[in-house]
């Protein structure tokens, strides 16, 4: 059986990784951050791609398709399970191409989990992550500037792509945590994914 995938997109700040983890409780699915796979990798002793990949982050930059591709495959072998939420990924053309050529027939898409929340909302909820000492170099102004002009200029033409295939499950991610939940609970109910009995 391919491993299924759902990609998890939206702004900086629309609260996906929140949702990823929420999601990964209630339903089994593997949460995997292509941007945590990347600090990951760029922290890891003796990695080839560590530097560029910390020029690329602080830059507001996207890393090569090859390399995220990969990471992801490594961690979808390691995790030994078949259901995985991919975030923050497919981000441009290039990863939309790159993932065709080097994971389509590897994986099953089941859809494309998009989260929409307004620029300011968005800026806010980062600069408060940032301050409350979240850790990641790009949460602050000049890098949220590059990260935003990225995701309108390349991530969503992505979007509109799955869109015109069906694939796209639009969620408003402008109020609470929870109440985002209870609409990403029907989306994965309506389209046949329950939630894990314990």
């Amino acid at each position: 059986m391919l491993p299924e995938v759902v990609f998890v997109l939206g702004a900086p700040g629309a609260g996906k990784g929140t949702q990823c983890s929420l999601i990964s409780k209630e339903f089994d699915f593997v949460h995997l951050s292509a941007g945590d796979l990347l600090r990951e990798e760029r922290q890891r002793p003796g990695s080839e791609y560590g530097e560029m990949i910390e020029e690329k982050i602080r830059n507001g930059e996207i890393v090569p398709v090859e390399v995220t591709c990969s990471l992801i495959d490594k961690a979808m072998q390691k995790s030994g399970k078949t259901r995985f939420l991919v975030d923050g990924f497919p981000r441009n053309k290039d990863n939309l191409d790159g993932w065709q050529r080097i994971m389509t027939d590897k994986t099953k898409l089941l859809f494309v989990l998009f989260f929409e929340c307004s620029r300011d909302l968005c800026t806010e909820r980062c600069l408060g992550r940032g301050a409350a000492g979240s850790g990641r170099s790009d949460d602050n102004l000049k890098s949220l500037e590059k990260r935003f002009s990225t995701y309108i200029n390349d991530t969503l033409p992505i979007i509109n792509h799955y869109d015109r295939q069906g694939l796209v499950q639009r969620i408003n991610s402008e109020v609470g945590p929870q109440e985002v939940f209870q609409d990403v609970k029907k989306v994965f109910n309506d389209v046949g994914i329950h939630r894990i009995s314990n």
